[in-house]
């Protein structure tokens, strides 16, 4: 498996990834600020949260990047559409799975049933994360889709 690779390119795409993504929020495109779900899981200030939540997206990022670095040598073989094939399951995973959990473990985060009396600051993102907007499975799909294309192009299979 490519060691260095994994190393250096799991934080070149997972900033290619977070770059895009926040361009997309800024652009208006999704209401998902992903640094900031991210970071008010450790501090309720705004600011702050943006900048944990980038570093805590960081080390997620690596972490998927192995698992992209595993499938890669476990082929025997790293393209650009393997990558693409691979981020579009992560994203569907993370659409599917992951952001609708968040509410069950985020202290900030309100849940699907979450009633008038509720203190949370955050609105659950729901399936597809539709509740940040009707463009933001599609802006998810093509930033993972970018991060695997960029993975898929950097790593070597060994």
């Amino acid at each position: 498996m490519d060691w260095a690779g994994w190393a250096l390119f799991g934080l070149v795409a997972t900033v290619a990834l977070t770059a895009a993504l926040i361009s997309a929020q800024l652009a208006g495109l999704t209401r998902l600020d992903l640094p900031l779900v991210l970071g008010t899981l450790v501090t309720e200030d705004p600011d702050r949260a943006r900048v944990v939540g980038f570093f805590i997206h960081l080390c997620a990022g690596q972490g998927f990047a192995l698992g992209y670095a595993a499938t890669f040598a476990l082929l025997h073989r790293a393209t650009w559409w393997i990558g693409a094939l691979l981020g579009t399951l992560h994203v569907g995973i993370a659409l599917t799975v992951i952001l609708p959990l968040l509410p069950g473990v985020h202290p900030r985060m309100a849940s699907q049933r979450a009633g008038p009396a509720s203190t949370a600051v955050l609105e659950p993102p729901g399936l597809f994360a539709l509740n940040y907007g009707v463009q933001t499975p599609s802006v998810a799909a093509v930033v993972h889709v970018i991060y695997g294309v960029v993975l898929g192009l950097l790593l070597q299979a060994d």
